[in-house]
């Protein structure tokens, strides 16, 4: 079968070398049995790659399942793919086959494969290396004869850098892999899937036909496509259905696409791999500005109950502390208490004109008080922090990253950042 009649056997529209290429790879890996990894942006057409697979191999006859690994709950998951024995968990009233039974002999389409759990991801390694597998709540081997066809929209390769996919498990579903291009990369059947998909959605709501001015074209050939394929259809089918217009300029296909890629070929969004770390950070950043805020504010509270009449015993065992809070709030002025003698009866009056006011405190001359600003280095502020919840916990800098708020690898990189060690 050459790829025309392929294409037109499965719906796919396009001419470009990429789209070729994939049909190709799925058209030589088909008649063996080996696991294949279709790795491609969302709504760019895997499944339709696992079709063709399925199809053109000697399982055709056999069963095919497509399973959603993303949309299935973490704690279901093992027992849908495997199947599970009555009892074996609450809710379990009568034994049940799982996906990976019941497709014995045929094929199974794991989608989103990138979510499977750790653990569930080591039973899937088994089942592909050996065949066999164990329905939860029981201790007996099964055999299973079925072709795994994988799909991802994920990097595999970071995930199992990162820790969140087996790479034993990558390497085996990966014997064969299969790119699916996305829409951007294939511009030139852009033009031609939105006239298909019109034509359809036109004769299917009975709307009258829908032209592009050129100008219109070259925006829809442009755009971006985030959504790939899907997106695009979706689009079609607005216009058809509610565009009064038949003839679509390039300002009224404007109005159906997203604000923030307007006529553009931008590159995409994509996602800050340190998005947890600037948000701690941010968060440290907002404390800290706080607490400088509140302590200038609290220390100008405490000059005015000085001046205004607070009695000297109120403070009398934090002297010290209020001679400090003169020396900043107040700069250059002499202390209230003496180092050694912390008792009110030691205040000197230094000012000749208030050496008769009732209170004493007034003998200082704030008139031209001048705030002393503190640091606003954030990295001083940071360390100082970091210090401090670090002496605090004796060192133990899981206990001091919770006392911060942040985590435990965010305390240990910037106590290398700051040398802290």
């Amino acid at each position: 079968m050459d790829n025309q009649d392929l294409k037109n056997r499965f719906g796919i529209i396009g001419n470009s070398p990429l789209l070729n290429r994939a049909i190709d790879v799925a058209k030589q890996v088909a008649p063996t049995d080996i696991s294949v990894l279709i790795q491609g942006e969302s709504g760019s057409g895997k499944e339709v790659f696992s079709h063709i697979i399925h199809q053109l191999s000697a399982r055709k006859h056999g069963p095919f399942i497509a399973v959603n690994c993303g949309a299935i709950p973490e704690g279901t998951i093992d027992s849908e793919l495997f199947g599970h024995e009555k009892g074996s968990f609450t809710g379990a009233h009568e034994a049940r086959k799982g996906y990976f039974e019941v497709v014995d002999g045929g094929t199974i389409f794991l989608d989103e494969v990138g979510e499977l759990p750790m653990n569930t991801q080591a039973r899937l390694l088994r089942v592909l290396e050996s065949g066999e597998y164990i329905r939860v709540g029981s201790s007996k081997v099964q055999k299973t004869n079925v072709r795994v066809v994988a799909a991802t929209n994920v990097d595999v390769f970071e995930a199992v850098k990162k820790g969140k996919f087996r790479e034993d498990l990558y390497y085996r579903l990966n014997t064969v892999p299969l790119r699916t291009p996305s829409l951007r990369e294939r511009k030139e059947d852009i033009y031609l899937l939105f006239r298909k998909f019109v034509v359809d959605f036109s004769d299917k709501y009975r709307t009258p036909g829908v032209q592009l001015t050129p100008e219109a074209q070259e925006l829809l050939t442009n755009y971006s496509w985030p959504g790939n394929v899907r997106q695009l259809k979706n689009i079609a089918e607005q216009i058809a259905v509610l565009e009064k217009e038949r003839i679509v300029s390039g300002t009224i296909l404007r109005n159906y696409l997203p604000v923030e890629s307007n006529a553009t070929n931008l590159p995409m969004f994509v996602k800050d791999q340190n998005k947890d770390d600037f948000s701690e950070r941010d968060l440290l950043y907002k404390v800290l500005f706080d607490m400088k805020k509140d302590m200038v504010d609290l220390k100008k509270l405490v000059v005015e109950l000085l001046q205004n009449g607070a009695s000297p015993t109120t403070f009398d065992q934090n002297s010290p502390y209020i001679n400090q809070l003169y020396q900043e709030v107040v700069p250059n002025t002499p202390q209230l208490y003496k180092e050694e003698n912390k008792h009110p009866s030691t205040l000197t009056i230094h000012n000749p004109a208030n050496a008769n006011t009732n209170n004493p405190y007034m003998a200082i001359d704030t008139q031209d008080a001048e705030e002393v600003e503190e640091s606003l280095s954030l990295i001083d502020k940071e360390s100082d922090l970091i210090k401090k919840a670090l002496k605090k916990h004796k060192g133990k800098r899981k206990s001091a990253a919770q006392e911060l708020g942040i985590s435990e690898r965010t305390l240990y990189r910037k106590i290398k950042d700051l040398n802290l060690e």
